[in-house]
């Protein structure tokens, strides 16, 4: 692959940061968007804006197959048996929210386990939280060994038949580790319980197939895959969706409406209240589209590539200590605490530099006081990115050292 003519697709990494050529290294909080994803929202509102599924017109009628084209190919994109399993929301978070609200508060009673892990992002925890206040039901968590792994053997003790829901996140958003999804989801469908996956960092950098995982529900957003903000999904087994009561109730959920009852449509629009993000979802097809004409396979090898030589070329500045996995499959992010500067004024040095990255907690508090670090430095990666900027990165980070030393 000729990344650097790929890269040539994003026109807001061709300027300057500080008199710095810019060097984007926050894809984990936000991914850039090539031109044809830029091209399909201006189309979009030049030519088709209009409100879906509601109107005879042309323009509604365009607007509307637009719509429901990228819902068929996000049910392609990550192997849904159809496309009516696909739920539009605002993001991992929100659908999230969504299970918890219907088939948590339908399913779970005290007594009951909701079973997460040590490594989750706030959005996967809080929900769980709220519904465990709800319910009676117990919420527990799988711990995080040193190496940034869960531990196997709590695996083994945890999960039993007092265990209704597993969630997990797919890639740590602080640690870079790939849990082994479909083995998760083999071990929590033998004790009969359901699974959601959080897809916020793999979904878009890896193949991800919900059918050869297993999973019953996965997350996922589009700001973090090439596609607009606003825009996320939520999949689920229909099985279980068709069984699910509204969340939000309004205008296109419904069959009919008395003042006294109301009835629903089937899934997706059950769960799909209001006006949509029309082109958010329009956006987020174009994002598939690009994605797959690069190859899954292809952007997960170089993201791998990536992280592993960060590592290795990180490993090297005096005083740092890099969380997570040290070698093999992991995510493309690399978080690490620099022993003479706090998160926050290292990420600020670094954008004095050129270098864009993120600095804090990560919406993960748990998992850093189980490391016992005030925060992390992270630098993620995506297929836009260069072995050239991961020197660039490194050189940033010896500077920074003299600096602040």
């Amino acid at each position: 692959m000729d990344w650097h003519r790929i890269r040539s697709d994003f026109p807001i990494l061709d300027q300057q940061v500080n008199g710095h050529p810019l060097v984007y290294l926050d894809s984990a909080a936000s991914s850039q968007k090539p031109r044809t994803v830029i091209s399909a929202l201006t189309h979009y509102y030049e030519r088709d804006n209009a409100n879906v599924h509601r109107a005879l017109h042309e323009l509604s009628a365009r607007a509307t197959d637009a719509f429901e084209a990228a819902r068929k190919k996000t049910a392609r994109f990550i192997g849904a048996a159809s496309e009516d399993e696909i739920i539009f929301t605002r993001g991992s978070t929100e659908g999230i929210n969504l299970v918890a609200n219907t088939w948590g508060m339908q399913n779970l009673r005290p007594g009951d386990v909701i079973l997460v892990t040590g490594m989750e992002h706030h959005s996967n925890l809080v929900p769980w939280q709220l519904l465990a206040q709800r319910t009676g039901a117990t919420l527990k968590h799988i711990p995080v060994l040193d190496d940034g792994t869960l531990d196997p053997a709590a695996i083994e003790t945890l999960l039993d038949e007092r265990v209704k829901l597993l969630a997990f996140v797919h890639i740590s958003n602080s640690l870079g580790t790939i849990n082994p999804a479909r083995e998760l989801c083999a071990r929590a469908k033998a004790v009969g319980a359901a699974t959601l996956l959080d897809g916020a960092q793999s979904v878009g950098h890896m193949p991800v197939n919900v059918a050869e995982i297993g999973c019953d529900f996965l997350v996922f957003s589009g700001h973090k895959m090439c596609a607009p903000t606003g825009i996320g999904v939520l999949y689920g087994r229909m099985e279980l969706l068709e069984k699910m009561p509204p969340w939000h109730g309004g205008g296109e959920m419904i069959l009919s409406v008395t003042l006294e009852a109301s009835t629903y449509k089937p899934p997706p629009q059950r769960f799909e209240a209001g006006t949509p993000d029309i082109a958010g979802a329009i956006g987020l097809g174009a994002a598939i589209d690009y994605l797959e004409s690069i190859g899954l396979e292809n952007i997960h090898r170089h993201d791998h590539n990536l992280s592993n030589y960060a590592v290795q070329c990180m490993g090297e500045v005096p005083g740092i200590r890099i969380l997570g996995p040290q070698s093999g499959q992991r995510g493309s992010l690399v978080a690490f605490h620099l022993d003479c500067a706090h998160p926050h004024d290292l990420v600020e040095f670094a954008n004095s530099h050129g270098v864009a990255m993120r600095g804090g907690h990560h919406c993960t508090q748990p998992l850093m006081r189980r490391f016992q670090v005030p925060g992390t430095t992270r630098a993620s990666f995506y297929f836009y990115n260069t072995i050239e900027e991961i020197n660039r990165l490194v050189e940033v980070l010896h500077a920074a050292r003299k600096f602040f030393s």
